[in-house]
């Protein structure tokens, strides 16, 4: 599933549509619509995209006069410019110059059109590249919950997923089954500043193309090259060369360094 990085490229992909009016709008495939697919294309037409930008994971299309198209990626989901329609083109929106259409092979991404952000958005918690140091300290202290799960709660932090959970966790030399009110301010401070580190580093390689994950232009990220425990199981650790080790949290594979990250 597109992650903080992967979703803020496509963001930055997007920047240019900025100030052009929506003509129309097509919704093939009501599963990947939140709402009733006449009324929205209704909402949509002849307003102007104010701004893109992204919250977490979800990608915000500020509108004018009023209103917000949201769109989240799931695992497949793709926003693409100007290129060429498939079976797997779902939503199609015509502008003023050119077509924006979002494609999801899998279909379990979302796009809602509405007046205000749903609470489902705005209940989630700070931005992990947004939050200061002492506001996430004290919220990892207050925590009595392991390390791995936490930093997958979006109303925790808003934005990292399973592969910026591992990670980050990594860099910062954290267990993923560590309890974060056990941690010494030491030790999360050091993770705060993993978690910038990665995600950073991530975003100016366009993110991680793990499968489906392109930007708006069709084109794949690097981060993936460069990752240091994700899905690398059983190959050795770059920094001590014991074998990476594979667990579930939070119901989730998980992959971490049993001799650098400690508890």
């Amino acid at each position: 599933m597109p992650e903080l990085p992967e979703v803020e490229t496509v963001v930055r992909s997007l920047k240019s549509i900025a100030g052009r009016k929506i003509l129309n709008a097509e919704f093939r495939k009501p599963r990947v619509l939140q709402g009733d697919a006449d009324q929205s294309a209704e909402f949509l037409r002849g307003r102007k995209i104010r701004v893109v930008e992204r919250y977490g994971k979800f990608i915000v299309f500020r509108l004018a006069p009023s209103g917000f198209l949201i769109v989240h990626l799931g695992m497949t989901g793709k926003l693409l410019m100007d290129s060429p329609l498939t079976k797997h083109s779902h939503v199609i929106f015509t502008l003023a110059r050119g077509v924006l259409q979002y494609e999801d092979s899998r279909q379990f991404g979302r796009v809602e059109v509405c007046e205000e952000l749903p609470k489902r958005v705005t209940k989630l918690g700070p931005d992990a590249l947004d939050i200061d140091l002492a506001t996430f300290v004290d919220l990892v202290r207050k925590r009595k919950t392991r390390m791995k799960a936490l930093l997958l709660n979006q109303e925790f932090v808003r934005g990292l997923g399973n592969i910026y959970a591992d990670e980050t966790l990594f860099r910062a030399g954290i267990h993923p089954l560590a309890v974060g009110s056990r941690l010494k301010r030491a030790r999360i401070e050091r993770l705060y500043e993993a978690i910038r580190e990665v995600l950073n580093e991530a975003i100016a390689s366009k993110g991680s193309s793990i499968s489906d994950y392109v930007d708006s232009d069709g084109n794949r990220g690097s981060f993936q090259d460069h990752h240091r425990v994700y899905q690398r199981t059983g190959k050795p650790c770059v920094v001590c060369g014991k074998p990476i080790k594979r667990t579930l949290v939070a119901q989730r594979g998980t992959h971490f360094c049993a001799t650098c990250q400690k508890r």
